[in-house]
């Protein structure tokens, strides 16, 4: 997978950009504020639609104007496909719309046409930080792979948004509503568990072989799937019936709690090194380590599932690892077919071939 081509209209500190990537690794250097991130945010949301960087679409608007686009050629194994996202603006708030081959589609099409994988500073806090950084790693890969996953998380959360509110109403809410949604939030996230359920295992021994690689074999890294319901099989009916019976045990506690209080949007991933937690004993270092094994695992697992590698998105994490650790990072994703790095110097352990851009007050230029 390529991309040939860039184009942005408008968005956020870029009037106008035109911009023929190559193949393989691409680094974007400047200081800070310059637009190296927006280039990427850009790119990025040729595959997934959203912006990595905030959830208000209106601030991807060049300040000033009410209209911008981001516009990319690439090519994939199917051939070339042409993408746009349009972000508009009015009084009466922003609206996105999405063009595939110059045909205008809804979001769930236009998702995953282009697949991405970035890794940007604040997933160093992978390790560390809340589950819903975990849940979002695996929803945003996912969701690439098709219409199926999407729909079906689409489904779940507007689903539990209904039931939240009826639970918070000023009267006792009713039962055979409950009960229907209920219903809907077993077959939406069942299908939900068994995905991720997947997906991590297909995410484990990758990441723990590259967290050898990167320590010297001294620490084993544990990647598991921790669902917020335990099931003991992985399939449609053993998973939907462990999710029923635990909103059955659940519904005195939704009912005084107001809220839905079981179910995947409390999920997580559990990561550990020799058997102990790594947020709560893992140095900084040793977690950085485990991140970069676990993104190096998430780049192979698309590229194997979809047959196709995805575009490999850095945002100015090179240049925070030491040379060794830059260059492991590097080796460990293997053969990408293009990359893109930005980095306020360039970042040490690159490898030969580089195609190098230097980024100033939103204007790019090749290096010389």
């Amino acid at each position: 997978m390529q991309l040939t081509h860039l184009a942005l209209s408008n968005f956020r500190n870029y009037a106008e950009l035109d911009l023929d990537p190559s193949a393989g690794l691409n680094v974007f250097v400047g200081a800070n504020a310059q637009g190296k991130s927006n280039l990427l945010e850009a790119i990025a949301m040729l595959g997934t639609g959203k912006s990595f960087r905030t959830s208000r679409d209106g601030d991807t608007v060049r300040e000033g104007v009410e209209l911008a686009v981001v516009r990319g050629d690439a090519r994939v194994r199917a051939g070339t496909v042409r993408l746009a996202c349009t972000i508009a603006k009015s009084s009466r708030g922003t609206r996105k719309t999405y063009t595939v081959n110059e045909r205008p589609v809804r979001y769930a099409t236009f998702l995953g046409k282009v697949r991405v994988v970035t890794f940007v500073p604040s997933d160093l806090a992978l390790a560390s930080g809340p589950p819903a950084g975990r849940r979002a790693l695996l929803n945003v890969a996912l969701a690439q792979e098709g219409t199926r996953y999407y729909g079906d998380l689409a489904r779940y959360r507007k689903t539990l948004a209904q039931k939240n509110a009826l639970l918070r109403g000023t009267v006792a809410p009713d039962p055979e509503l409950l009960e229907i949604y209920d219903r809907t939030l077993v077959e939406a996230g069942s299908a939900l568990m068994l995905a991720r359920d997947h997906f991590v295992r297909a995410l484990a021994p990758p990441a723990a072989a590259a967290h050898r690689r990167f320590s010297n074999g001294a620490e084993r890294l544990d990647v598991a799937y921790a669902p917020d319901v335990v099931f003991e099989t992985p399939t449609a009916d053993g998973v939907a019936a462990a999710f029923a019976a635990r909103l059955r045990q659940c519904a005195d506690a939704e009912r005084a709690r107001k809220t839905a209080v079981c179910g995947p949007h409390r999920d997580d991933v559990t990561l550990a090194l020799d058997g102990r937690s790594l947020a709560a004993f893992g140095s900084q270092g040793q977690q950085r380590t485990a991140v970069l094994a676990l993104k190096v695992a998430e780049y192979g697992v698309m590229r194997e599932r979809a047959g196709e590698a995805p575009l490999l998105l850095l945002d100015d994490v090179l240049s925070e690892l030491d040379r060794d650790r830059a260059a492991a990072f590097l080796s460990g994703i293997g053969e990408y077919e293009q990359a893109f790095v930005t980095a306020t110097n360039l970042p040490p352990g690159l490898p030969a071939g580089v195609r190098t851009y230097v980024v100033e007050d939103a204007r790019v230029r090749t290096a010389a």
